[in-house]
This record gives structure tokens, C-alpha cells and sequence, in this order.
């Protein structure tokens, strides 16, 4: 079930928040598990078991990770016994016909390829049930002790199936109680408002011009420009709308989720950039990956290595496919020469080292939305002008005309700049207290008629 649709806005979500608030505080995350079962199960039916399986598992490892802490070898065999259990259901549904392809081309076999389904958001709920109980080995949290707690927390509707990753530890004790303030409740709805506005008014729209130029014939350098511009701008929409709404709707239940965005367009360096975007993400690969395998407190040969192996997996994870691993490689190799060569240029230069960073983030989402290794690099022989489709082109122009003022929104929206204004808004807090639900209408009412006008509705993450 997508956010940004009819039947969650006005069917789904009232039905929860009523459920929710009308039931006795010791029921109330039985309300919140059944219902994000529901959720999960209205578009992925038999993946749901799958969800549950994932969620006993770990409950059941981690419960003797905790029983057998003073045997240190049994408790480590059962992390690694979880840590299996997850990759491998992991593995099977998103990676197997990869494996199996590169085997076809590199030993001449011919096995037949599985075409499994992906389940919604294994990604990302596999990613919270190894944090956890890896958390567990490590003695940060507490095993839990009631199963439906502990699959409320992987099952938690809001963010299950794109983000932002939300380790135990964020929220465990607000698992356990937690206080629902109505000042909570509405910047919960100011929040989840916001994301819905940016995922259906410029996220949409930009995925509609990205489809456009994929069904053109015409391949001008322009062209390309405006369909990767599109793209970045309906990716960032898109994945920062999407956890606008997550947060948002935590903070209606009484959770506190963390950020995953900080702003990343404005970013003087390619290392600025990635501690800004998809922060959950980077949270956890720098914890559970690239800190145990030494960090930066390693010789300079080790710590290149580490770099390379985290940038290497961060590629794999987005997708099973040559251009994901490519396009970790690409960023693994700038985060390298930005820390040896010219970290102190960039520092010195504004202007030019937020145009460096924005060129070389560009060229790494051609790499990263290209259809596969092939097409990632037929994409970039375009974006550079190789194509041999001239400068512009009749379509190229047309739709540089109908999107300029859509790209110039989304370039404001992008920058502090909105919200700085917001939040002085907020400071008034008598006139904002008559305004707000004055605005908040305006904008279901702005979306609702977008929604029902309009086909194209995806969240580009789901595919992840």
C-alpha cells in the first residue's frame, strides 16, 4: 500500500488512528502490529510470511544471544546463526538470478534463471533485524522478552518497507510506553503533510518527464540533461517524502523516529553529501560494517580497503545488478581522492566545490539508474554528448520549457531555505494556530485532486 493514495489517506490511516487512540494504552502496539500486517499484506499477501519468519527468528536468536552471554562462543554462534538466516532469505529473493546470470557468462552454464518476486522492503526490515540483534551480542539493548513487541517494532507500518531504518535501540523504550501529546500529534500530521505534498507535486511530476525521455527516440545531450535532472530531483522527492510521512506518522503514535535527510543538494563534497543523505543507511553500514572491520584506526592500505568493501556492499544492497556495484566503486574511489588530494581545496572554494560535488553526484546517478551495466553506460555516453543526437532537439526543448518552473520549485525546495521560513512561521505561534489547519486542508485537497487526476503514483524505493 502506497502512502500517496485514496484508500491509505482516507481509509487506511483514519481506521489505524481510530483503532489506536480508542483502545487502552496496554493494547494499543497489538492495534499497531495488526494493522501493519494488514498493510504489508494488502500488497504483498503471501510475503507476509515471510515478514513474520524474519521477525520470530531473530525474536528467538536474540533471546539466546542474551541466555548464553556468559558462553561467549554459543552466543556468537547464535548471532551468526541469525545474521545467516536474514542474508540468506535476503539473498535468495533479491540476489539469486544475479548470482545465477554471472555464473551462466562466466562458466558457460546454463541454468535457468528463478525470476523470483521481490518482497517489498527486505531491504530494509533485514537491515533492523540484524541491527538488533547485533545489538543484542554487543549488550546495547536488552533482548525482548514479548514477541508481539518485538514484531511490532519489524512490522511498524510507517516505516517498513522504505525507510528511515529504525534500529531498536531508537526506539525500544518507547515501545515499552510512550506518551502520545496532542502537540506531538499535530506535528505529526504538519510532517506527514509536507512529505505528501513533496512526493506528489514535484516526485510524481519528475518520474512522469524521466518515463518521457525513457520512450523517446530522441537522445540530444540536452535531453539527457533534463531525464537525469528529473531523475535526481524525483529520487530525493520521492525518498525524503516518503520519510517525511514515516516520521510524521511515528510521531501520531508517540515514536520518534531518526532523520534521513539533511539537505544533501547543498553539499561542498562528495563526503558532505553521503553524511546527509539516506542517514539510517550510512548509520548502519558505518556501525555494523565499516567499524568492525577496523574503521580509520588501521594502516592507510587497510582503511582504503574498508572504504572500498563498505561502497562495494552500499552498491549491492541498492540493487542486484553490475552498475549498483560500478556506482559504489565510483563513490568509494571520490571519497578516497577527496580525503587525500583535495579535501583542503574543496574547504577553501564555495562556489566551485558545490559544483564539483553536484557534477559528480550527476554522474553517479546516470550510473545508478541505468538499465544495467549496458544501459548505465550507453546513459553516460549520452549525458557527455557521445550519443550522436546533436545538442537539442524539438522534445528536448519542449519539455525544457514545460519543466523549468517545476525544476526551479524543486531546486528551492531542495535548500534550508523553505524551512527557515517555516520555522519562523512556527515562532508565531497565534497566527500559525489559526493558519495551520487552514493550510493542511489546502494541501489534502491540492494532492487528493492530483492523485485522482493523475496514473503515475510509484515510490521509487520499493524497488529496493
Amino acid at each position: 500500500m502506497v502512502f500517496s493514495t485514496i484508500p491509505f489517506l482516507y481509509i487506511f490511516l483514519p481506521a489505524v488512528l481510530t483503532a489506536y487512540y480508542i483502545t487502552p494504552k496496554r493494547f494499543r502496539n497489538h492495534v499497531l502490529l495488526g494493522f501493519s500486517l494488514i498493510f504489508y499484506f494488502y500488497g504483498e499477501q503471501f510475503f507476509v510470511l515471510l515478514l513474520l519468519i524474519s521477525s520470530v527468528s531473530d525474536f528467538i536468536f536474540a533471546l539466546l544471544i542474551e541466555k548464553y552471554r556468559e558462553r561467549p562462543r554459543l552466543a556468537k554462534a547464535f548471532l551468526i546463526a541469525a545474521i545467516v538466516v536474514s542474508l540468506s532469505m535476503l539473498g535468495f529473493f533479491k540476489y539469486a538470478d544475479f548470482f545465477i546470470t554471472t555464473a551462466n557468462s562466466v562458466f558457460g552454464t546454463g541454468f535457468d534463471l528463478l525470476h523470483l518476486p521481490l518482497p517489498i522492503g527486505i531491504s530494509f526490515f533485514t537491515f533492523q533485524t540484524m541491527s538488533y540483534t547485533i545489538d543484542v551480542y554487543r549488550g546495547r539493548v536488552r533482548a525482548q522478552a514479548n514477541l508481539a513487541t518485538m514484531a511490532t517494532y519489524i512490522c511498524l507500518f510507517p516505516q517498513l518497507i522504505a525507510g528511515p531504518i529504525v534500529r531498536y535501540s531508537d526506539i525500544n523504550d518507547e515501545l515499552e510506553e510512550r506518551q502520545e501529546r496532542l502537540d506531538l500529534f499535530a506535528a505529526g500530521i504538519r510532517r506527514f503533510c509536507i512529505g505528501l505534498l513533496k512526493k506528489v507535486m514535484i516526485a510524481n511530476p519528475m518520474g512522469e518527464l524521466v518515463l518521457y525521455f525513457r520512450a523517446s527516440d530522441e537522445r540530444s545531450m540536452l535531453f539527457y540533461w533534463l531525464y537525469i535532472g528529473a531523475f535526481m530531483m524525483q529520487l530525493y522527492f520521492d525518498f525524503s517524502g516518503y520519510s517525511d510521512m514515516a516520521i510524521g506518522m511515528g510521531k501520531m503514535f508517540g515514536f520518534h523516529f531518526p532523520e534521513n535527510f539533511n539537505y544533501p543538494y547543498i553539499s561542498r563534497s562528495v563526503a558532505e553529501f553521503w553524511r546527509r543523505w539516506h542517514m539510517t543507511l550510512g548509520f548502519c553500514f558505518r556501525d555494523y560494517v565499516y567499524i568492525p572491520m577496523g574503521g580509520n584506526r588501521v594502516g592507510k592500505l587497510r582503511w582504503l580497503f574498508n572504504i572500498a568493501v563498505v561502497w562495494a556492499l552500499t552498491g549491492f544492497w541498492h540493487g542486484a545488478d553490475w552498475n549498483f556495484i560500478l556506482w559504489g566503486t565510483m563513490m568509494a574511489a571520490m571519497l578516497m581522492l577527496e580525503k587525500f588530494l583535495f579535501a583542503d581545496f574543496l574547504k577553501r572554494r564555495r562556489v566551485f566545490s558545490h559544483i564539483y560535488t553536484m557534477f559528480m553526484i550527476t554522474v553517479s546517478m546516470v550510473l545508478f539508474n541505468g538499465a544495467g551495466l549496458a544501459g548505465a553506460l550507453s546513459d553516460l555516453t549520452g549525458f557527455f554528448g557521445l550519443a550522436g543526437g546533436g545538442f537539442a532537439g524539438p522534445e528536448a526543448i519542449y519539455y525544457l520549457r514545460s519543466y523549468a518552473p517545476l525544476f526551479a520549485i524543486a531546486i528551492f525546495c531542495s535548500t534550508p531555505l523553505l524551512k527557515r521560513w517555516g520555522d519562523k512561521l512556527l515562532e508565531q505561534k497565534s497566527r500559525w494556530t489559526m493558519l495551520e489547519p487552514v493550510m493542511i486542508a489546502i494541501i489534502l485537497i491540492v494532492v487528493t485532486a492530483s492523485i485522482v487526476d493523475g496514473s503515475f503514483n510509484p515510490f521509487f524505493y520499493f524497488r529496493f
